[in-house]
Order: structure tokens, then sequence, then C-alpha cells
């Protein structure tokens, strides 16, 4: 995998966590909401996340980088390189040609449980027992998810500052 690929799966992760980490706030804020727009309790959240394969220098998660660039950064590099340096077989322009992995949304859903059933005769939501629906949202799990997500971010941030430093090394090495 070349730098760029190294910069796509990164940003794919970065948008795919911040998803996470925004859902996640969601369920926290939602956590005591007995009624939504639609009438309903408030539904628990998960994201469910994919692999995303796609070839070099099209990587659009994040808008990191584009295709042209990629192409004619390669095109660029391929004629200053010194002969006597091949391209790894398989790669176009030793940039690659190769399948990137990386990550996606693939939807989010709601978690479908009854909710959790409180006695509560003044809430204007109480049933005609006197009790009211919540969702079914337990805190610790969603702050451990928060935390996850937020580590997660922050390791896939110092990947993409490791990969701006080897790429300026390299450029500095053309020099």
């Amino acid at each position: 995998m070349n730098l760029f690929g190294v910069l796509g799966v990164s940003g794919s992760a970065l948008a795919a966590e911040r998803v996470r980490a925004e859902v996640t706030a969601s369920n926290m804020a939602n956590a005591q909401t007995t009624r939504t727009a639609d009438g309903k309790v408030f539904q628990r959240q998960h994201v469910i996340f994919q692999s995303a394969a796609q070839s070099a220098g099209q990587v659009s998660a994040g808008g990191l980088l584009s295709g042209s660039f990629s192409t004619t950064f390669g095109a660029h590099l391929a004629g200053i390189a010194p002969s006597h340096i091949h391209p790894v077989a398989g790669l176009e322009n030793g940039l690659g040609a190769q399948s990137v992995g990386g990550v996606e949304i693939a939807g989010i859903v709601s978690d479908n449980g009854p909710g959790l059933r409180r006695f509560d005769p003044q809430h204007p939501d109480a049933d005609k027992d006197g009790y009211v629906t919540y969702p079914d949202i337990d805190p610790l799990t969603e702050m451990v998810d928060l935390l996850g997500a937020t580590r997660a971010y922050g390791l896939n941030v110092s990947a993409v500052q490791a990969t701006k430093t080897m790429i300026t090394a390299s450029l500095d090495l053309l020099k």
C-alpha cells in the first residue's frame, strides 16, 4: 500500500468514528426521551461498519484525495525516479492501482428492544397503569462506546500525522 492509500484508509476511519461518536452522543442525550416527534419512545441507535475496498487514488471518504492528484503525482514521480528503480509488480507507477481498504458506514440501525418501564403516574407519557417507557440506554455502555470512538479517532489522527511526515520526508529526499 502506498502512503496515499494509508491516508485514505485513515480518512475513512476518521469519518466513520466521527459518526459513531455522534450517534453515541445522541443516545446519551436521549436517554430520558419518552416521546419523539413521531410519538414513539426513542430507540438506541447502533452504527454498523463495513469494509470498503476501492482503488488507490480514488479515496473519497473524508475528502482527502482525488484520483487526479494521485495520478498526476505518480506520473511526476515516475518521470523523476532514477531508471534503476523499478515499480513494484502489480503497482502502477509504484503508487498503486491495487485495492485499498478502509471502513465505511453500512448503516445506522435502531435497537428494537422493549425499553425500560418505570412507575411514574405523574409523567405526561404514563400509561393507564402509571408506567412510563424509557429507552433502554445504559450510560456506562454509551460512555465506553464513546471512549472507544474517541480513541480510534485519535489513533487515526496520529496515523495521518505520521503519514504526512513520511510524505514530507520523501519529498525532501527528491530535492
